[in-house]
């Protein structure tokens, strides 16, 4: 599909088709005027094919409501857990809409969900930048939509110290359009994909939803902002809104149909299942382990690893127990906290390589221990982790890496 609109990023950094001409020059008004020509011709023939897209077309499936049918747009669907989300949703017949702007996604990621439900009024994709006010209006204006499911954010804790104003920008400043645009075209529900980090680094554990928020890096700080604002305008409105606090994602669909695929600049501040996986491929010479020093038995951090398989079962009950005018708040992960240095062993024996291991000072903004207590999601939605076995879980995103040597491919090739 064509894209319904440009993000800004990419609107400053790409130059209009008319830089660079110098209209003062009287020898070049022959070529002016071409590049003139030539540019209107090229302007009508876009609008022309953009007004033929979905979402300019107000006699489509995706265009109104249907009884029996629910349409759910998925913010950052061409991304690791957005897009497995969408698989999960097509998979129980809700009508799905994808908005991303591939900053982080795959195209690859969309291709695949396309090929396996074709079937007309199920699945469309539009890129957009949520940071455009305007066009995510006019998105709202043009679909019907009856939920929200945000995923896209930048998300990783690293990258945040590093460049903090994108994530200030990219979650909460986003957060606040989507808001807005649910609230203006009256789409009252939302299921908000949140963070552990907003906790920071709590006296006790496990973590409960009770438990003190107080973020220590940006990637947190920004989305408690988020969880801030939509909780304020919450409790004047009707909305139906669910706020998952989610801990560490592992693995990959089990049925080998998606994956992990992050792009190579940023495998520095990524999982460190991706890092595992890099390690084994000798697509980076060794698996670098930053901090060995804090406060747990190992030396190293420890982690609630979650699989994405549960993570998107957790966001499908919540989005089925939604109820109008009612808030909830649930932590998502398996209770079980597991240490960096076990998270490698199980790497090893999940790929069959011994990685070479080097022991790194710590990274900013991290914290030594983080898990979960989800007696809460258990009791009230009726979820309980089923993927817990770590090595099955590496295993099986394994298996996808092995397959897809290149990831997706390009992320913005669709024959990837």
């Amino acid at each position: 599909m064509l894209p319904f609109s440009r993000n800004r990023a990419q609107s400053r950094a790409t130059k209009s088709p008319f830089s660079g001409m110098d209209f003062s020059d009287p020898k070049r008004k022959p070529g002016i005027l071409l590049k003139v020509i030539l540019g209107f011709i090229l302007t009508v023939l876009c609008v022309a094919m953009l007004r033929q897209s979905s979402h300019y077309n107000d006699n489509t499936p995706f265009s109104r409501h249907e009884p029996g049918v629910t349409h759910v747009l998925v913010t950052g669907g061409a991304g690791y857990i957005g897009s497995h989300a969408a698989l999960r949703l097509l998979k129980d017949s809700y009508r799905v809409t994808i908005v991303d702007n591939l900053s982080r996604g795959n195209l690859g990621a969309i291709k695949v969900l396309q090929e396996q439900f074709p079937e007309s009024g199920r699945l469309q994709f539009i890129y957009a930048d949520l940071g455009d006010a305007k066009a995510v209006n006019r998105i709202f204006a043009s679909n019907a939509f009856d939920a929200v499911m945000h995923f896209a954010a930048v998300a990783y804790v690293g990258e945040s110290t590093l460049d903090p104003l994108r994530y200030y920008h990219n979650i909460t400043s986003n957060t606040l359009v989507v808001l807005e645009a649910m609230a203006a075209h009256g789409v009252n529900k939302l299921i908000y994909s949140s963070t552990c980090a907003t906790y920071g680094e709590p006296e006790k554990m496990p973590i409960t939803e009770e438990t003190p928020q107080a973020p220590i890096n940006p990637y947190g700080k920004a989305k408690k902002m988020a969880e801030d604002i939509i909780l304020d305008f919450s409790r004047r409105s009707d909305m139906a809104v669910m706020i998952l606090r989610y801990f560490n994602v592992i693995g990959s669909d089990p049925e080998g149909r998606l994956g992990e695929a992050p792009r190579p600049e940023l495998r520095e501040h990524g999982r460190i299942s991706g890092a595992c996986f890099d390690a084994a491929s000798e697509i980076i010479p060794g698996l670098k382990i930053k901090g060995t020093n804090y406060k747990t038995p190992d030396g190293t951090c420890i982690r609630d690893y979650i699989d994405v398989t549960d993570l998107v079962d957790a966001h499908v009950k919540a989005l089925a127990k939604a109820r109008k005018g009612k808030v909830g708040i649930f932590n998502v992960g398996t209770g079980k906290g597991r240490s960096v240095k076990e998270f490698v062993e199980a790497c090893k024996e999940a790929t069959g390589v011994d990685i070479h291991i080097e022991y790194l000072e710590r990274r900013p903004g991290d914290y030594a221990e983080v898990y979960s207590d989800p007696s809460k999601i258990q009791r009230e939605l009726n979820w309980t982790a089923q993927y817990t076995d770590l090595k099955e879980s590496l295993r099986t995103a394994w298996r996808w890496q092995r397959a897809h040597g290149n990831g997706y491919g390009s992320p913005l090739a669709m024959s990837a």
